[in-house]
């Protein structure tokens, strides 16, 4: 799984919503999704398949139904690449400054 996959399936609201069902009820199927939001089973599907693919959620079948949980290792992995993104810019614009107010002086 690559941070790309994982911007990419929290890119669309749908997912991020999903995700955050997931945080408050642990688990869910997709005809619970289906029940709750504007779209049918198929579609839930195909954003239940994304979320997969990025690793943020994984299956567990049980009788006919799949139960899908969040794994929540690559929101970690991302986190971790914003803040990291973040200080540089916050050294970047730091230097930015003292450049800047040094120049007026």
């Amino acid at each position: 799984m690559s941070l790309d996959a994982v911007f990419f399936a929290l890119s669309d609201e749908t997912r991020r919503g999903v995700v955050e069902r997931l945080l408050t009820t642990g688990t869910v199927t997709a005809t619970e999704l289906a029940g709750e939001l504007p779209m049918t089973r198929q579609a839930v599907s195909k954003h239940l398949a994304a979320l997969s693919e990025a690793g943020l959620v994984h299956g567990r079948r049980e009788g006919r139904e799949t139960r899908y949980a969040l794994s929540p290792e690559p929101l970690g992995d991302a986190s971790a690449w914003i803040e990291s993104v973040g200080r540089e810019w916050d050294g970047r614009l730091g230097r930015l400054r003292r450049h800047v107010g040094g120049a007026g002086a």
